[in-house]
């Protein structure tokens, strides 16, 4: 992210000035950007650590979701992208999972069934594509046309890479989001095929950086990153081997429950620190949604994972700062990336 910052906020020839629907913006056209270790996945910056809503985004895709209702918790605005005010055209979920917008075949009952099954039979395929931009969205006059167009993985030397294609990419709105969500897919499907993680390739056709609006100050929050300097390293802890699958589910039902107010919820005993400190993520992120007074500090202490208490601990200085109200306790608000740039 630091890269992509830097080169968009220079006076590289290869910057190309544009004018589209939502503005003025600064872009490198044709990048490729790597992530050699796809557990780095989090900015453990303060001005762009992004982990509340970037999870939440992934745990909709990975429920095969297209419900606003349900993003909208996560991410105010999302409701300037639906056509119809209850669901997204664009859902990744819903065309990757979800049975009746995905792309089904006669043996498998959706996309990723299909990529899992094509390298179990043979490691060597280049053909476990996911498509996410479909033919008809050229056509189409919605408010929420995917920016993703393809997710194609591939195993060698028993390592499972994955090079996502993009053709629009918003570097400080979407681009964190979608490099944790991509890369957790990954490593779900390197745990279901038993290899490890591998390379993490970002394709981009058009990588840009919005121009300041009273809205939304992208070169300034861009700005503000890079003269922070540079930040440590810490990746997420590898998720446990096995199918992770019976997990997510038991992680997709907590989350489920914290978004409709059981704040006292308490995950099945036995479930791996893995999962669990996802779940404390996500009911210290209800908790701040439905109960901003109550004292969220016990919770740093169940967490497995000490990485990630920078998160919880930036929220709670950013409570106090405020005088202890409810929000902006929580100012990862932002909207979708170029729906129909």
């Amino acid at each position: 992210m630091r890269a992509v910052f830097a080169r968009l906020l220079s006076r590289s020839r290869g910057n190309t000035k544009v004018n589209s629907r939502k503005g003025y913006s600064t872009e490198a056209f044709g990048a490729l950007l790597e992530l050699t270790d796809p557990r780095a996945r989090l900015s453990r910056s303060k001005s762009r650590s992004r982990v509340f809503s970037a999870l939440g985004e992934c745990l909709w895709y990975l429920s095969g979701s297209n419900a606003l209702e349900q993003i909208q918790y996560y991410i105010d605005g999302y409701h300037e992208f639906s056509d119809d005010k209850e669901t997204l055209n664009g859902a990744y979920g819903a065309r990757i999972f979800a049975a009746d917008r995905g792309r089904v075949t006669e043996k498998y009952k959706d996309q990723w069934q299909r990529i899992i099954g094509t390298l179990r039979e043979r490691e060597g395929s280049r053909n476990a594509i996911i498509q996410i931009y479909a033919n008809e969205d050229g056509e189409k006059k919605s408010k929420d046309i995917p920016c993703t167009c393809t997710l194609h993985f591939v195993i060698r030397k028993k390592l499972l890479h994955l090079h996502v294609h993009m053709r629009s990419n918003d570097v400080v709105l979407g681009f964190p989001h979608d490099i944790f969500a991509f890369t957790m897919m990954q490593e779900i499907a390197a745990r279901e095929l038993d290899v490890e993680v591998g390379s993490y390739q970002h394709s981009v056709a058009s990588l840009h950086l919005y121009d300041d609006t009273d809205k939304l100050p992208s070169r300034t929050m861009a700005r503000k990153f890079v003269d922070e300097g540079f930040h440590d390293i810490r990746p997420m802890p590898p998720m446990p081997k096995g199918d992770p699958w019976p997990a997510i589910a038991v992680v997709l039902d907590a989350e489920r429950r914290l978004r409709a107010g059981e704040l006292d919820y308490v995950p099945p005993a036995g479930l791996d620190p893995y999962w669990n400190d996802i779940i404390i993520l996500l009911r210290f992120y209800a908790i701040g949604k439905f109960a901003p007074d109550r004292d969220t500090k016990p919770l740093l202490g169940q967490l497995s994972f000490p990485g990630f208490s920078l998160y919880i601990l930036d929220k709670i200085a950013k409570k106090s700062s405020s005088g202890g109200t409810t929000l902006p306790l929580f100012p990862e608000t932002e909207t979708e990336d170029d729906a129909n740039d």
